[in-house]
C-alpha cells in the first residue's frame, strides 16, 4: 500500500522563559535577567500511515499528542526530522482551531475551503451538505464567537469530512459533541474507511481505538513507546505507563498494586452459553488500599459487551496477596471469544492498576441465533 504520512526522526523543542522582563524598557536595563529552559515536546518520532489505514494515538496529558498532530498538519515546524504527506489533508485540531471568531459560520466555511485550495464554486457545490451535516442551519449566519462548543465541533467536522480529504486528522474534538452526533461522526469515519481513506485519530477513549483503529501509537513524555496492534498498544498504555504514575492514598502513602493473574477453579475459561462461571482475580498490594474493582468484556473485534460501574464494586486490599472473586450467574453470550479486562480504580474513577486481556472466555452456543447475546425471547400469537 502507498504511504500517505511519513514521519521520520521528528523532534520538537520549545524554549520556556522564566522571569523574563515584559517591557522593552526592562529588557534594555536588564538584558541578562531571567533564564531560558529547553523543553523537548517530541523526541525522534518515526512512523508511517498507509492508504486505507486508521491509526490511533494514545498518551496521557502532556505526552506530545497534539504537538505531533500540529507538526503533521503544518501548524508547527519540527525542530528536526521530516514529515512527508501524499494527498490532501483535512484536520480537526483543538476546539475552533482555524475559525475566525468575528466571521459567521458561512464565511468560515468559505475561508476554510479557500485554505484547502477550493474555489468559491467548489465550496458552493458542497455548502448545503456541510450545513445539513452540522445541523446548525439557523445559526450559519451567526458569528462563531457566539457558538457553543458543540456547535463549533459540528461545523468543523462537517467541513472536514465534506471536502473529501485523502487524510483526515482528528484531535479529541469528538468528545465535545452529544452522543447522537458522536455516533453520526463515527458513521462518517467508517464510510471514509470503506472508501480507502487514511485517518489519524487522537482520543482518550480506548473504546473508539478498539472499534475504529487498525493500529495504535502510544506517546509518553514526547517519546513513542508503542507502535503496533491495538490490543498490545492499549496494554502498554494502561499497564506499563501506570508504573510511572505516583498515586497516593488518603494518608499520603504511595499506592503500588499489581494484578497478577485471573484463574478459575476448573482451570478453563470455556463455558456454554446460558451457563454461569466464576473466576478469581489475584492481586498483590504493597500497602492496604480501599478502591473499586472494574471489569470490561469485549468481542475480539473490539465491540464493548459490558463494563461494570466504576464505583459499584468496592474492594479492600490488604498488604500482600489478595483475591477478588467474580461470580457470573449466567452468560447470555453467543458463540465466540470474549476478552476480559480488569482493574482497580479510586473513588474518582482514576485507574490505579489495570490488566488488559487478563482472560479470554470461549463461549459455545448450540442454537441457531446470530449476534452477540441470547435474548431468550418468547413468541406468542395474538
Amino acid at each position: 500500500m502507498t504511504t500517505v504520512i511519513d514521519v521520520e526522526g521528528v523532534s520538537k523543542q520549545f524554549k520556556i522563559h522564566h522571569e523574563r522582563n515584559q517591557s522593552l524598557k526592562e529588557r534594555l536595563l536588564h538584558p541578562r535577567s531571567g533564564s531560558t529552559e529547553v523543553f523537548d515536546a517530541l523526541t525522534d518520532i518515526n512512523f508511517r500511515v498507509s492508504t486505507n489505514e486508521t491509526v490511533g494515538i494514545l498518551g496521557h496529558n502532556g505526552s506530545g499528542k497534539s504537538t505531533l498532530l500540529k507538526c503533521i498538519c503544518g501548524v508547527l515546524q519540527p525542530t528536526s526530522g521530516e514529515i512527508r504527506l501524499r494527498g490532501n489533508l483535512a484536520a480537526l485540531l483543538e476546539l475552533g482551531a482555524g475559525f475566525q471568531t468575528e466571521l459567521s459560520g458561512r464565511d468560515n466555511v468559505y475561508l476554510y475551503g479557500a485554505m484547502l485550495g477550493f474555489s468559491k464554486k467548489m465550496v458552493d457545490a458542497i455548502f448545503d451538505d456541510i450545513v445539513a451535516f452540522s445541523e446548525i442551519e439557523h445559526f450559519i449566519d451567526t458569528q462563531v464567537k457566539f457558538y457553543s462548543s458543540g456547535m463549533y465541533v459540528r461545523l468543523a467536522f462537517a467541513v472536514a469530512v465534506n471536502v473529501n480529504p485523502d487524510i483526515l486528522v482528528v484531535d479529541e474534538v469528538l468528545a465535545v459533541g452529544d452522543e447522537r452526533f458522536q455516533a453520526k461522526c463515527i458513521d462518517r469515519i467508517r464510510t471514509f474507511q470503506e472508501e480507502g481513506r487514511s485517518i489519524l485519530l487522537v482520543t482518550h477513549q480506548a473504546d473508539q481505538v478498539r472499534a475504529l483503529c487498525d493500529r495504535a501509537i502510544v506517546l509518553d513524555g514526547g517519546r513513542m513507546v508503542a507502535n503496533g496492534p491495538v490490543q498490545e498498544s492499549l496494554r502498554i498504555f494502561r499497564e506499563h505507563l501506570l508504573e510511572d504514575a505516583v498515586e497516593l492514598d488518603r494518608t499520603g502513602v504511595q499506592v503500588d498494586i499489581t494484578i497478577d493473574s485471573v484463574t478459575t477453579p476448573s482451570g478453563s475459561f470455556d463455558v456454554r452459553s446460558g451457563a454461569g462461571m466464576n473466576f478469581d482475580v489475584n492481586i498483590t498490594a504493597h500497602s492496604a488500599y480501599s478502591g473499586y474493582f472494574m471489569m470490561e468484556v469485549f468481542t475480539r473485534s473490539g465491540l464493548l459487551v459490558s463494563r461494570s460501574d466504576a464505583q459499584g464494586s468496592p474492594v479492600n486490599l490488604m498488604p500482600g496477596p489478595n483475591s477478588v472473586g467474580v461470580d457470573l450467574p449466567q452468560i447470555p453470550l453467543l458463540d465466540g471469544v470474549y476478552d476480559v479486562n480488569v482493574g482497580i480504580v479510586d473513588h474518582h474513577g482514576t485507574v490505579i492498576a489495570w490488566r488488559e486481556r487478563a482472560a479470554s472466555i470461549q463461549v459455545t452456543y448450540n442454537g441457531r441465533e446470530g449476534g452477540i447475546v441470547e435474548l431468550g425471547a418468547s413468541i406468542r400469537q395474538q
